[in-house]
């Protein structure tokens, strides 16, 4: 929920985009073919997989993905497909493999690394061999303790992908941030809406009445303005000391905040799924998944110093429940938004110079899109 100060950034004549790009399955498509099975995605936090052997489910772009760190720790994405007959092997969203992963159809088995260890009667066929029979599997990188998936067959390195955010978090340490919390929402809307909703505070003094009387909206400077990353901060407003339902610090600092920052949250929209949010005391981030042209499912997690956890004067629910209010209604208006647009009235209204990230964003989608 950025707000530019200066506006540079702003395109003369920017309007919003066309009624299809929130309803049409033929663009839905379009996007899972240019975007989702091309781009990183985030899936989460590395410290979801604690010990080897841990694994939870993933879907991007309708493939199921067994997210698994395996004995020697190292951290996988498998397709959830059996080399044998293509079965799901894994139903269950999270757990735990002793030592392997066996496919429930026809027992073929595999190690945590992806090695074929087991195929019953496979001996029999001339030629066969197990090591032709691997599991097939996803990129994966780890950065700043998130994972991050990528379906395509030679992603983009994520070095170059993300060099402009490789080091612009530093401060945070957010690799040594602890989860507290997971919520996970449905919003009847279309992924674009949450990712434009999120990246203006026009809406908040209408909608968010709670959090506009900590956070003034027309507050702070974005340093992020063109390109598939966007973002910058807005200031907590005096006496609060953070985004809470007391406006109190409800835990210890993250990171190396400096002085410039106490009074300051930042906000960025990581194309195409990933919302980051950071405060003093606190980060919380979402992860978007898209479920066709009119559904979107929001996985959201809150981020604390670990030695807040067991400290007497710690409380994660003043962050937490602050947020779940404000995520709740900017769901709703996103669904009100979709309902909306679904009129065949609707047409592309202008953006104001205060809406100039959404109209960012929009020009970077349409640029991957090709239009």
């Amino acid at each position: 929920m950025t707000f530019v100060k200066t506006v540079e950034s702003y395109h003369q004549g920017a309007r919003t985009m066309p009624r299809e790009f929130y309803t049409s399955p033929a663009i839905h498509a379009e996007e899972v073919e240019r975007i989702f099975t091309k781009s990183w995605h985030c899936v989460g936090r590395a410290e979801r997989l604690a010990t080897p052997g841990d694994y939870f489910l993933q879907t991007i772009a309708g493939e199921s993905l067994i997210m698994l760190r395996d004995r020697h720790h190292v951290i996988h994405a498998y397709y959830n497909v059996c080399r044998h007959r293509g079965t799901r092997m894994c139903d269950k969203s999270e757990g735990h493999f002793s030592e392997t992963i066996q496919c429930p159809y026809h027992a073929w088995t595999w190690t945590t690394d992806g090695r074929l260890i087991g195929a019953p009667h496979m001996n029999e066929i001339e030629g066969f061999d197990k090591s032709d029979y691997p599991l097939h599997q996803a990129a994966v990188h780890e950065w700043e303790g998130f994972l991050f998936v990528s379906l395509a067959p030679e992603p983009e390195p994520f070095a170059r992908a993300f060099a402009p955010l490789l080091n612009r978090f530093d401060r945070f340490e957010l690799a040594s941030l602890k989860a507290g919390k997971r919520i996970r929402y449905e919003a009847a809307a279309n992924w674009k809406l949450v990712f434009q909703n999120f990246s203006e505070c026009l809406h908040c003094p209408m909608i968010h009445p709670q959090l506009a009387s900590k956070m003034p909206y027309l507050s702070g400077e974005n340093d992020l303005t063109e390109g598939p990353f966007l973002g910058g901060y807005m200031v907590i407003g005096a006496p609060n000391e953070s985004l809470t339902v007391t406006g109190r610090s409800c835990g210890l600092p993250v990171g190396q905040i400096p002085e410039s920052d106490r009074q300051r949250a930042y906000y960025y929209s990581i194309m195409p799924n990933l919302l980051l949010s950071f405060h003093p005391d606190y980060v919380n981030y979402y992860m978007v998944w898209p479920d066709g042209p009119r559904r979107t499912i929001i996985e959201t997690e809150w981020l604390f110093n670990p030695t807040s956890f067991g400290r007497a004067d710690f409380n994660p629910d003043d962050a937490i429940n602050f947020w779940d209010t404000t995520n709740r209604q900017d769901w709703r208006i996103s669904e009100l938004s979709q309902a909306g647009i679904e009129s065949r009235v609707y047409a592309p209204g202008p953006y104001s110079p205060r809406e100039s990230v959404p109209a960012a964003w929009d020009r970077a989608y349409r640029a991957i899109m090709g239009r």
